[in-house]
């Protein structure tokens, strides 16, 4: 269950960046808004699952998740540039994040 928490505290970690950039400095309030409950789910969750999991792999995890998806979510929705250097990248952050995940232990 704590790693479902990192999970989903990660993916939150997505939004809350994309919502930073739509923010365009905290000057447009609906996303500025969804940024602060992106972030506080984030931190919350992972604050949560830190009661039972080791916190490098755990940290490891949420921020692999969240860099992941943000770029993800970049080159898919936000126009980023799309490489194969980036895409490959992407895919050993991913393998990378199962690792430490199947590696974590618990108390």
């Amino acid at each position: 269950m704590a790693w479902l928490l990192v999970v989903v505290a990660g993916l939150l970690e997505t939004g809350f960046a994309v919502c930073l950039k739509l923010s365009h400095g905290f000057t447009r309030l609906w996303p500025t808004i969804a940024f602060c409950i992106f972030a506080l789910g984030s931190f919350g969750l992972l604050t949560m699952s830190l009661k039972k999991l080791d916190v490098g792999p755990a940290y490891a995890v949420w921020t692999g998740i969240g860099a992941a998806g943000t770029t993800i979510y970049g080159m898919v929705f936000l126009d980023d540039m799309v490489s194969t250097l980036k895409l490959v990248s992407i895919s050993l952050v991913i393998i990378g994040v199962i690792g430490l995940q199947l590696s974590g232990s618990s108390h």
